[in-house]
């Protein structure tokens, strides 16, 4: 990974409001650490640093990092984590870690397809990205941008997995071999795809139903118990007259009795 210039300068202010009031001066507040030094609080410029990663392949950068007025002046790092704002996408927060030429880093690499599958091109299949970013080490000159994949011989169910890329020179692939990154999976016909939204749909509704369902008994259960209660005065007569009479008890002869 070839280097790239950016200048830093020491960062004075500090805590959210500090930082607000960088970005509005055109400054990204930027924090630099690494295991020789403790970490080191500092701003760089924001056009600088979208320039950068506007003519990088992506946002893995090695630079040269030149801190103004700073008793180590230049150092060695790369860009470790870029934070955007989630609704404006501007940069709000840089990590920088400093590295040694000598020293191997890891980094997540971005993974891109290269080709057109044959099982896409002839059989109308679908590729699959399963993993966009892989995890490498090395050194740092060694470091790629990005790792491209052919994917021109894949047909329908065929995949490539950690294990089947082939690494830049000096590079190490880190994970599980057997894990897919890339894959063409069969097309998905209009019966399939509307028999799926039926059974998205029908689910809930069901579910629905059956909770109606229960409720409605429940209540029905309880109504008669709770009016039973509280039952007007002229109701309980016309019960009273429904009913049959009462027998009285039949009483014994008294010879039975001395018996």
């Amino acid at each position: 990974m070839k280097t790239v210039p950016l200048t830093a300068y020491p960062r004075s202010l500090s805590r959210r409001a500090g930082a607000r009031k960088l970005r509005s001066q055109g400054r990204v507040p930027a924090v630099i650490y690494g295991r020789r030094a403790k970490p080191q609080n500092v701003e760089v410029n924001s056009k600088d640093l979208q320039n950068l990663i506007h003519h990088a392949a992506s946002e893995n950068l090695l630079v040269d990092l030149a801190i103004e007025k700073d008793a180590r002046p230049k150092r060695l790092a790369l860009l470790q984590e870029l934070q955007h704002h989630p609704l404006t996408g501007k940069l709000v927060h840089l990590d920088l870690h400093e590295v040694s030429e000598d020293e191997k880093v890891t980094v997540m690499v971005p993974v891109e397809s290269v080709g057109e599958a044959a099982g896409v091109k002839t059989s109308g299949g679908v590729l699959e990205h399963v993993l966009f970013k892989i995890k490498v080490r090395a050194l740092p000159k060694d470091l790629p941008e990005i790792i491209e994949v052919d994917v021109s011989h894949l047909e329908i169910g065929q995949s490539i997995h950690l294990g089947d890329i082939k690494p830049p020179p000096g590079v190490e692939i880190l994970g599980d071999k057997k894990v897919s990154v890339l894959s063409v999976a069969a097309p998905i016909t209009e019966a399939q795809e509307q028999a799926a939204l039926e059974a998205a749909a029908a689910v809930p509704g069901e579910v629905e139903m059956i909770k109606e369902k229960k409720e409605e008994g429940e209540a029905g259960a309880a109504l008669p118990a709770k009016g039973a209660e509280k039952a007007p005065a002229g109701e309980k007569g016309a019960a009273a007259e429904k009913a049959p009479p009462t027998a009285a008890p039949e009483k014994k002869p008294a010879a039975e009795k001395k018996k």
